[in-house]
């Protein structure tokens, strides 16, 4: 296991540990004993698997493509998390990935464990039929292990719809006559996906600013301002000000997550940066978003990169270098794009106040430190970015009944869900001089650590 899941476990029972309310029952060595089987499951994996897939491609060549899938834990449930195509993945990036499910599992009350998968590969590097092979491929080398009741993979960066209707069919195919329908999630609608899945994690990404900057203060604003806390003072100093908001990557979470500030009724903000891997748009005055989303939808993701589609669009942006998102003079900073996008060299030039991780760990543990120091509040991926496993729970519920939710009633489940996470972890954020990824974290080794000893695993 990384050293940074290590830390997490290790940091967060050491925070319960002295707490006497906390596992009441145990105490002296039986609690000593007891706190070091937790740290040793908890900073382990069950399973770690890895194969090679054999892939005969389209153009005649046969290849080799290491895949891995990890299984964390799965005290809460079944193993739940997403397969990621992409040429950077590696054994301990997914190993990590896996036990961050498990935490936002946890923390969410999704009755899910941890698990994660992985291709070692670049998709726009090969054919629509090489993909469709990979995906069987990968579900013929792990469908011992995958199922509705042991393991449900869901899309991550690089995977989509497509990709889960393709495993899914191969699922079906080899276990005739199973269940199915929960063996993946994020599914197209008509192949029993749920409608908002797509959008879910860009939604819930967002929901999480707002609800911070308008539901929480309007119910508890009297309470924070009387905090002696550097993060209430700098979310009380936003408050009362127009917010400019910039949004690193425009796939399916960063361009949901911008058209929802877009569109947002509850609050004075405006979006003028977005960026993707080629290109950071600005307008001090405000980017038309839907534009910008219409044109990557039909330009295969991608947002424009010269003054003529500019023009073309009728958007007014200055065009900078992608890196520039990250060092503009903003507000809050939206990060949806790839991990470790924050970090120990760029870090002093961030100047937003709030920074919202819609991507996996895209700020590293220095970073974190310093910019917590600085009072810059960080709404971290574990709180930030679980739309996408809350619906995907939904999904798997739906294809267990086979009845289905409406949009809307997908969405008022998911904000209610999120909603409920936050009441449990803002007042005591607000509390202490605790980061919120901390709070966060140490909520979430609370419930597992309960439902371990609850069922004697401790022992």
């Amino acid at each position: 296991m990384t050293n940074q899941t290590v830390d997490i476990v290790k940091d967060s029972l050491q925070a319960l540990v002295d707490n006497q309310a906390f596992l009441p029952e145990l105490n002296g060595e039986r609690r000593t004993k007891a706190f070091t089987s937790l740290l040793s499951i908890l900073s382990t994996p069950n399973h770690v698997n890895k194969s090679y897939l054999r892939i005969a491609l389209e153009n005649g060549q046969v290849v080799r493509i290491p895949a891995f899938r990890v299984q964390h834990n799965n005290i809460l449930g079944p193993y739940k998390g997403g397969i990621r195509f992409h040429e950077s993945v590696n054994e301990e990036e997914v190993v990590n990935l896996a036990s961050l499910m498990t935490l936002k599992n946890a923390l969410h009350q999704v009755p899910f464990g941890g698990g994660k998968g992985g291709v070692i590969i670049n998709p726009r590097e090969y054919s629509e039929k090489d993909l469709y092979v990979i995906c069987k491929k990968y579900v013929q080398y792990f469908s011992d292990i995958l199922g509705p009741d042991k393991d449900i993979p869901a899309p991550d960066v690089g995977t989509g719809e497509r990709e889960m209707d393709w495993m899914m069919g191969e699922y079906k195919s080899i276990r005739p006559g199973e269940s199915y329908r929960g063996s993946f999630t994020g599914k197209s609608v008509e192949n029993g996906g749920s409608l908002g899945r797509r959008e879910a994690t860009g939604k819930g990404v967002y929901y999480t600013f707002r609800y911070l900057m308008h539901d929480f203060l309007e119910k508890h604003e009297t309470w924070v301002s009387e905090r002696d806390n550097k993060f209430a003072k700098t979310v009380l100093a936003l408050k009362s000000k127009p917010l400019t908001v910039a949004v690193q990557g425009f796939g399916n979470v960063g361009s949901v997550a911008a058209l929802a500030a877009y569109q947002c009724n509850y609050l004075n903000n405006k979006v003028v940066a977005v960026s993707d891997r080629n290109v950071t748009l600005h307008n001090s005055e405000g980017l038309d978003i839907p534009s910008l989303v219409k044109f990557c939808s039909s330009n295969h993701g991608d947002l424009p990169t010269t003054d003529m589609e500019l023009k073309h669009i009728g958007v007014k942006a200055e065009i900078l270098n992608r890196e520039d998102v990250l060092s503009l003079n903003m507000d809050v900073l939206f990060l949806a794009a790839l991990e470790n996008q924050v970090h120990d060299n760029n870090k002093k030039g961030i100047k937003a106040r709030i920074i919202v991780e819609g991507a996996n760990a895209p700020v590293t543990t220095e970073a974190d430190d310093y910019l917590s120091e600085q009072g810059v509040v960080i709404i971290p991926d574990i709180l930030a970015n679980a739309g996408g496993v809350i619906v995907s729970y939904l999904e798997w519920l739906q294809g267990r009944e086979t009845q289905f939710y409406q949009e809307d009633e997908v969405f008022e489940k998911l904000y209610e869900k999120m909603s409920d996470t936050f009441e449990a972890v803002l007042p005591q954020f607000f509390n202490d001089p605790f980061p919120l990824r901390q709070n966060c974290y140490i909520h979430a080794v609370m419930k597992l650590s309960t439902i371990l000893y609850r069922q004697g695993k401790l022992y």
